[in-house]
């Protein structure tokens, strides 16, 4: 007995070792969070000082004709000295703020943007993009400021330098001002994490403003800036967009550079990621691919192809011909996708283009085997590995399968194939995979695309109008709802060029359809869906325009003219 109270003792006081050790761990975490969150706050105290004493020394300023102006005409305005550099700049900065207030999407003012203000002078031939200020997704490197994808590790970790995007827009004049919210790890298209907290969809704050470039989606959406800059990784830009209703634009990955570019998944290949332009407008995002690729953009990342804007392609307007399909029966549309695509299709054809049907097949096995098997071939573990020392996990629904040994992934996956097919394959797909296995997969992927390619030569294709999923979900309900991103992913792994473009609005027979809405599985995920979108009337809806590799230039061409044509209709405004 009287050898075992000493015993019983030392296990007590390790505990409770471990215990303060913990405590004192989890502490100095918040304490990181509290300042990176006061960090914040100044920021916005800052955007508040900059403005009221701009409008002090310049109480007549137009603020409201400034921010009306489209961007090619504000740059326009800014070249040929018109319009005060100073005014275009403060009067974002004050839209900014009152959009950071109702959104939460702002996380850090670029101070050092008044200098450039200042600096600046429209002397000899000025950048494409002179004088826009621009905002910039968190995790776009900016020297001197943190990209913490909402991880506390990263909190304090200003960049070296800027990365190669930015420093062309900086080249081209533009004036990077503000970074905006991200959910944590960047691998969900909500917006929310520990650091900065949830933003809110500027439309209707009950509503996501998608993800993972959320701030973007939200700050744009709600005329904070004129153009941003984000990655698209399964849908990362064109869910904002079509969420907040405006446009955006993911190129072949590629086409421009992604040195200074902070990944989710650093290293996995199977399905790629691009960096692209988000704004009000298609005309806006096409000035800023015309702006970025350029000779600097080219020698300062070498591993970009030199492909200038080709201006011809863009400017033509020679008739299309446009495949089409309504549902890639794996995700059932809402009522409101499935009739965007039927209007768009048919202005498109009284506008003189020639639409073909387009079959697309086994999205199901695209989608589990060569989407989320290829993002996280290594059973998610270089993913899990991210959270190691976190306070709190991703809202990301999935990371209890990742920590799943193999043996009880597939176990789970064939008692759930006969009655919930849709998650016994989630479970397979999310197995770790030898080294062997990864390459047959990168040789499926590419198989793959050569037979879509083949199909869309066949049919002699120009461009594809594909759905986009919307209307806008509700909060938290994107990490519920994991597959609805088939429509948009697909793209990635295939490596096209594609964007969206808000053509109409949530109706009240839209909603009444709605009730009826089943999904394909009749699965959880099914069930889910219809909630998280049910009460959306008067919500943007947007489609997808796609072209094949490099054809950016002319996936920008069909956009602008579903934009044109949707405009003339009055069907979106």
């Amino acid at each position: 007995m009287q050898l075992r109270l000493p015993a019983v003792l030392c296990c007590s006081a390790a505990s409770l070792l471990l215990l303060l050790l913990r405590w004192r761990r989890r502490s100095g975490l918040w304490r990181k969070v509290k300042a990176a969150q006061r960090r914040q706050e100044r920021s916005l105290v800052q955007m508040e000082t900059a403005v009221q004493r701009f409008r002090e020394q310049h109480p007549s300023v137009n603020v409201v004709s400034i921010l009306n102006l489209p961007l090619p005409e504000l740059t326009k305005k800014l070249r040929d000295g018109s319009l005060p550099l100073e005014h275009v700049f403060y009067a974002y900065v004050g839209k900014a703020l009152q959009m950071a207030t109702e959104t939460n999407c702002i996380t850090e003012y670029l101070q050092e943007s008044e200098t450039q203000v200042q600096k600046a002078k429209p002397v000899g031939k000025v950048g494409l993009l002179y004088g826009v200020p621009v905002s910039l997704k968190d995790s776009i490197d900016c020297q001197g400021h943190d990209s913490t994808l909402g991880f506390i590790k990263n909190i304090n970790k200003p960049m070296a330098e800027d990365s190669v995007v930015v420093q062309v827009l900086r080249r081209q004049g533009a004036i990077p001002f503000v970074k905006t919210n991200v959910p944590q790890s960047l691998i969900s298209y909500d917006c929310n994490n520990l650091i900065f907290g949830q933003t809110f969809n500027p439309l209707l704050y009950t509503r996501s403003p998608g993800g993972s470039t959320g701030g973007e989606g939200a700050l744009i959406g709600g005329g904070g800036s004129i153009l941003g800059f984000g990655t698209d990784l399964g849908g990362s830009l064109r869910f904002p967009a079509a969420f907040c209703g405006i446009c955006a634009f993911k190129p072949t990955g590629n086409r421009l550079s992604k040195k200074g570019v902070v990944s989710g998944i650093p290293g996995q290949k199977a399905v790629t990621a691009a960096v692209g332009p988000i704004a009000k407008d298609v005309e806006s995002l096409a000035l800023s691919m015309r702006a970025l690729l350029c000779e600097d953009m080219f020698s300062l990342d070498s591993s970009v192809p030199p492909l200038p804007f080709n201006e011809e392609v863009y400017s033509s307007t020679q008739p299309l011909r446009i495949g089409y399909y309504e549902t890639d029966f794996f995700t059932m549309p809402s009522p409101s996708m499935r009739r965007a695509i039927r209007e768009t299709k048919q202005l498109l054809e009284d506008a003189g283009h020639t639409l073909v049907p387009f079959e697309l097949m086994n999205v199901d096995y695209a989608f589990f085997n060569f989407c989320v098997r290829g993002v996280f071939a290594d059973g998610g573990t270089s993913f899990l590995r991210k959270f190691k020392g976190e306070l709190e996990e991703s809202s990301l629904g999935l990371l209890w399968l990742m920590k799943s040994p193999n043996w009880l992934k597939n176990v789970l996956s064939w008692i759930t194939k006969p009655f919930m097919p849709r998650f016994s394959a989630m479970l397979a797909s999310m197995r770790a995979n030898t080294v062997d296995q990864v390459w047959s997969l990168h040789h499926e992927i590419e198989e793959f695309s050569q037979q879509f390619i083949a199909q869309w030569k066949k049919l002699n294709l120009d461009v594809m109008l594909c759905p986009m999923l919307g209307p806008a979900l509700g909060i938290g309900y994107p990490s519920k709802l994991s597959v609805a991103v088939s429509y948009t992913m697909l793209y990635n792994a295939l490596d096209f060029p594609a964007g969206v473009v808000p053509v109409t609005t949530v109706t009240e027979e839209d909603e009444e359809e709605l009730k009826g809405y089943q999904g394909y599985f009749r699965d959880f995920w099914d069930r889910t869906m219809a909630k998280a979108i049910c009460g959306s009337v008067g919500l943007p809806v947007s489609v997808q325009c796609v072209a094949l590799p490099w054809q950016e230039e002319l996936c920008l061409r069909f956009m602008k003219e579903v934009e044109t044509l949707a405009l003339k209709n009055n069907s979106f405004i």
